[in-house]
């Protein structure tokens, strides 16, 4: 997943804070980032776990889509309401292809009655502008290049947040603002891809570096990397694309259809309208015959993508996407597809690591409960 080759990549605005950090600097989506700095990943996780964190997610695609009717047409790319989307609020969701397999993941939020504001994957961010450019002819499709992300995570986040903005810190899960932060312009976000509680701040590059030096002055407050947040979402059961999703994958097999509005469902007032949705209902009339799952491993060396997955008559019945070491349970877990008779928690398969079977187990998802501050009314699950 990593490189330490560091030729002709891109640098985000924080690149000098990274160094003087003495980060350990890799190659992803084709930048420069910080896989863990002097901590190492296992601190890094545990400290986001139990106090606040700083990620640069400068590397993320921030676009926005503006004009009028953009909310109609936008409907017909991503599976959601838009139209009764209230301004401000965010929702995870996926861009589908036509023969209904996913062109990526990712956050929508609606600034205003005719402008949206996305956060894509960064190893998508060159498909996805091309695909809504293709799809949404005359309306703005703006890439905003000019702009640093930061999260701020963990359950002692918002205590960090109130003393730079009590507004911001009051949001709930999956709302925004736009506030002044610090003396810069901020758009802040009570979200973020660790499973705990926090917030994503998109900044101007020139405050970029001011605005993260007020967040570290906490003394809670400290950076973690590349390494820490693919850790975290791993045990929270999210996807990262690439791994657990791309064009080949649909949100059926991905366990993704709980970000469909209901209304856009099969049966519902305003049923598909999106790419991709006659083969995706069939796939949910019929059943998938494969599914996202998390493991257990039943032993201390890790299994990594890619691995074969085997039942007990030694056929392969799936393939691990994501693999890893959780220090919050203190033993190796992983992500994967498999047949669908084998996804049922508590089932023992094993996983070829090193030309060996090695026994891994079904588990619940998430392994590890999330921390998400939702409002008393919030029935999302």
């Amino acid at each position: 997943m990593y490189s330490t080759e560091a030729q002709h990549l891109r640098k985000t605005a924080l690149h000098n804070m990274h160094v003087a950090a003495k980060a350990k600097m890799v190659t992803f989506a084709g930048y420069n980032l910080p896989l863990h700095y002097c901590a190492g990943i296992m601190g890094e996780h545990n400290h986001t776990r139990h106090a606040a964190s700083l990620f640069d997610v400068s590397h993320m695609g921030q676009i926005i889509l503006s004009g009028s009717g953009i909310g109609i047409a936008l409907e017909k790319l991503v599976p959601i309401d838009l139209q009764s989307m209230p301004t401000y609020q965010q929702k995870y969701a996926v861009m589908t292809n036509e023969e209904g397999g996913l062109v990526d993941d990712l956050i929508v939020t609606r600034w205003a009655d005719d402008t949206y504001f996305l956060v894509v994957n960064a190893a998508r961010k060159e498909e996805d502008l091309l695909h809504l450019r293709n799809h949404l002819s005359g309306f703005t499709v703006e890439y905003m290049s000019d702009h640093a992300l930061i999260a701020l995570q963990g359950p002692k986040a918002v205590e960090v947040m109130a003393e730079l903005s009590p507004i911001a810190a009051n949001l709930f899960f999956m709302n925004s603002c736009h506030i002044p932060i610090g003396g810069a312009d901020c758009f802040v976000s009570r979200s973020g891809y660790t499973g705990e509680d926090g917030f994503e701040i998109s900044v101007d590059r020139v405050h970029a570096q001011s605005l993260c030096e007020q967040l570290l002055a906490s003394g809670i407050t400290k950076w973690a990397g590349l390494g820490a947040r693919d850790s975290l979402r791993l045990e929270a059961g999210l996807c990262l694309y690439g791994n657990e999703l791309n064009e080949n994958i649909s949100p059926v097999q991905a366990g993704l259809v709980w970000t469909f509005s209901k209304s856009r469902r099969l049966g519902g007032i305003q049923e598909g309208g999106f790419l991709g949705a006659e083969p995706i209902f069939a796939e949910m009339m019929r059943t998938p015959k494969r599914c996202r799952v998390t493991f257990i491993v039943e032993h201390r060396a890790p299994v990594r993508r890619g691995a074969k997955i085997i039942d007990n008559l030694g056929d392969v019945v799936g393939v691990v996407t994501s693999g890893g070491f959780s220090p919050t349970l203190g033993v190796p877990i992983a992500m994967g597809y498999v047949q669908r008779e084998y996804s049922v928690p508590g089932c023992g398969l094993n996983a070829i690591i090193r030309g060996k079977p090695r026994g891994i187990v079904v588990a619940k998802m998430p392994l590890v409960q999330t921390h998400y501050y939702r409002s008393p009314e919030d029935a999302v699950v």
